[in-house]
Formats: C-alpha cells, sequence, structure tokens
C-alpha cells in the first residue's frame, strides 16, 4: 500500500531535506521513525527537498509499505519516535498513482526577513535579517520581470540537478509588517536555492544597488556568476503544496507570523 503524509518541521539543527553519510538529515530520520512503526525498512519521495535551515509547514512525502497499521499509527506513533522540532500533521492511504512529487501542481514558498538595524534575538533562526532599510515598490517593480515561464539558471545552483531550469512563476508579493518584509512565491516547481537567490537579487535592488530593470537582465542572462550571493536559509518556509482535488489532500495550516 501507499502512505502519503503531510509534516512541518524546523530546519536549524539538519543538514537539509536530502540524506547523508553523518545522518543529520530530516529525511533519514523520518524514514527511521516510520521503519520503526512499520517494521521493515522504509524510504519516502518527498514534494521538495529543502536546504539546510529551511523550515517546512506544509512537507508532503510518500511510501510503500507491505505493512497493515491503522492511520492513525502512522501520524501518532511516528510523532513519538522524532525529535521535537519534526511532526507529522496528517496521513492518509492513496493509490500507486499518487506521486508526493510528480503529482504536485504548485509550490509555495515565503521567506520572512527582519529590515531593522540590528539583528534579531528571539527569532534568531526563524528569520533572515538585512539592516539597510529596503524599498518595496522597486523590489515589487523588479520581480514582475520573474513572473512567467523563463530559464532561471542565473537564479539556479551549481549543485542543482534538475533536468531543465525552466519553471513557471505564478506569483511573488512582497508586502510588509512593521519591521518584517515578507516574500511570497508560488511556481510551479523551484531550483534548488532559487528562491533564496531570487530573495537576495531583490533585497540588492530594494536597497538601491541596482535599478528594477537589473533583474530582467539578470534573468535574460542564464549567467549565475551576474547574480548576487545567495541569501540566508534561515527565513526561508515551504508553506503549501498543491494536489489536484481528487486527492483530497488537507489544506496547509495557517500560522499567525504568515499570510
Amino acid at each position: 500500500m501507499r502512505i502519503v503524509l503531510v509534516l512541518e518541521y524546523d530546519g536549524r539543527r539538519y543538514c537539509g531535506w536530502q540524506n547523508q553519510p553523518n545522518g543529520c538529515s530530516i529525511q533519514g530520520t523520518i524514514e527511521a521513525a516510520l521503519s520503526q512503526i512499520a517494521q521493515e525498512k522504509i524510504r519516502i519521495v518527498t514534494a521538495g527537498r529543502t536546504d539546510a535551515g529551511v523550515h517546512a509547514l506544509y512537507q508532503v512525502v510518500h511510501f510503500d509499505t507491505q505493512s497493515h497499521r491503522p492511520i492513525n499509527a502512522w501520524v501518532r506513533g511516528t510523532n513519538a519516535l522524532l525529535p521535537d522540532d519534526i511532526a507529522i500533521s496528517w496521513a492518509g492511504e492513496v493509490s500507486e498513482q499518487f506521486h508526493a512529487r510528480y503529482s504536485a501542481i504548485e509550490r509555495r514558498y515565503v521567506y520572512l526577513l527582519l529590515n531593522q538595524s540590528v539583528r534579531p534575538g528571539v527569532l534568531h533562526h526563524k528569520v533572515g535579517w538585512f539592516h539597510h532599510p529596503l524599498e518595496l515598490e522597486t523590489m515589487r517593480q523588479a520581480s514582475s520581470y520573474l513572473v512567467g515561464e523563463h530559464d532561471f539558471s542565473s537564479f539556479r545552483a551549481a549543485e542543482c540537478q534538475a533536468r531543465t531550469p525552466i519553471r513557471t512563476i505564478t506569483q511573488i508579493e512582497i508586502s510588509r509588517r512593521d519591521n518584517l518584509v515578507i516574500f511570497d512565491l508560488r511556481a510551479n516547481a523551484f531550483l534548488q536555492h532559487m528562491v533564496r537567490n531570487i530573495v537576495g537579487c531583490l533585497v540588492y535592488i530594494g536597497k538601491g544597488k541596482y535599478p528594477p530593470e537589473w533583474m530582467s537582465e539578470l534573468l535574460l542572462s542564464c549567467n549565475r556568476i551576474d547574480a548576487p550571493p545567495t541569501f540566508s536559509p534561515t527565513g526561508l518556509y515551504l508553506t503549501d503544496i498543491r494536489y489536484d482535488p481528487l486527492w483530497n489532500m488537507p489544506k496547509s495550516v495557517v500560522y499567525p507570523i504568515i499570510p
């Protein structure tokens, strides 16, 4: 049978999603707990890999198993074996036609950036930080060049393993709540480091280093070398993954800090 899970995690203590030899990955931690519940080796497939330090409020995985367990066991039983910063929020049984990655229609990431002169304390590892004032309207103008289907090679990590750099961004919204700047991005899929690289470029434009039109030039260059350094992962959250309604996936959780 095939089981699908929705989960959330705080990424600060992990080396990222993907399994690593030193065992510090989120994937490996979850697989170890599920294998104890199933009493067999479990391998999970995720909707999207997140980098070290990146958080998720709505991540989706599936796995196949020969073990028959109550659905509640995949949630409460697994959570009892997981560390406090990873939690399964929902489980369901699906047909083998469902695939956590390939059945996904849209992904949503939110980046929270504290824009003030002094670094955060309580929100350390929960938000990014930039000390110079940022102009939202120029960043909004710049972000408009990225909406639609494009070659995003300029925003792609050198080690990215995606077969193609072509992605379709359906939304980029930039808003402010007091000193917190919120970048809200939706796309059919994202390349490795793509969101963090986009945020880094928008910050350079927002602080006045480049005009909004520079974003279009950077996009057309298809050259990562022309772009600023990759921005910090600490304020990045995977907040939603959308599927066809036929799969009956639960709605994403709304947290007070995320719009």
